[in-house]
């Protein structure tokens, strides 16, 4: 496994800074949108892989057990900070480079735009279900499409971007059954093919973001609930740790 560790590899991996605090602000309803996708799937004690500054994570609010850790000791710092207030919540460094997993496993594993930073995923999600009790998921999500690869992805370390079915097979051969793999993000798709790859621009440009989030994800949030979606700008996938061995790697792939 290969993958931007220690200080400084929150920055790396996402183009922003620890001390910016306010640079995912312009984005709450992407992170709801992303919520209602990534929540149902969760049990009561979870723990987000690369929850970086925090801003997913504090929308659960319900959980009985939240651990939210990444491997840059700066934003593990600014975790510890926004989530002083709330008991069920530890903050934590975790580094899966070093092996790292919890003696008291969880239920559910959260990892957004995680596991394209790792040469060998297929190790990496292994690693990954020995941190969670028999039965529990590891619910993913990650860039989408080859064709969408760009500077962005180079710049910032991603080994890969996936389809359905080439993130279903990396878990399959993790022994992992898949339930859910499917692309997410229509418009996301089209509009970072045109901003990324037709534009060559190195990184979307921030006053685009917020546009996308106000004007776009409304859009988006509709077209999921009509029609079937055969493209997107990311990957949702849904992966049960078997009870035992017996259903190991067997497909669901429900959307």
């Amino acid at each position: 496994m290969t993958a931007g560790q220690g200080e400084g590899a929150f920055a790396r991996a996402t183009g922003r800074s620890t001390q910016a605090e306010e640079g995912g602000a312009d984005k709450p309803r992407y992170r709801r949108y992303q919520y209602d996708l990534i929540a149902p799937h969760c049990g009561p004690s979870m723990l987000e892989v690369g929850a970086g500054l925090g801003e997913f994570a504090a929308q659960f609010t319900d959980r009985e057990r939240l651990l939210v850790t990444d491997v840059d000791p700066d934003a593990v710092e600014v975790l510890k900070a926004r989530f002083a207030d709330r008991g069920n919540v530890r903050a934590l460094q975790f580094d899966l480079d070093s092996g790292a997993r919890l003696d008291d496993p969880v239920d559910s594993i959260v990892a957004i735009n995680v596991l394209e930073h790792f040469d060998d995923d297929v190790a990496t999600l292994s690693l990954l279900s020995r941190s969670v009790r028999p039965g529990g998921t590891i619910v993913l999500w990650v860039p989408a499409y080859p064709a969408l690869y760009g500077d962005f992805d180079r710049r910032v370390g991603h080994f890969r971007r996936y389809t359905p079915a080439s993130l279903r097979e990396a878990a399959q051969r993790a022994g992992l059954r898949v339930e859910v793999s499917r692309p997410v993000n229509l418009l996301g798709g089209v509009a970072w093919w045109a901003a990324v790859r037709l534009g060559r621009a190195a990184t979307p440009k921030a006053g685009a973001v917020g546009l996308y989030d106000r004007v776009l994800i409304p859009v988006t949030r509709v077209l999921d609930r009509v029609l079937p979606i055969p493209f997107g700008q990311s990957v949702l996938g849904v992966l049960r740790v078997p009870r035992d061995g017996s259903d190991a790697g067997r497909r669901d792939d429900r959307g």
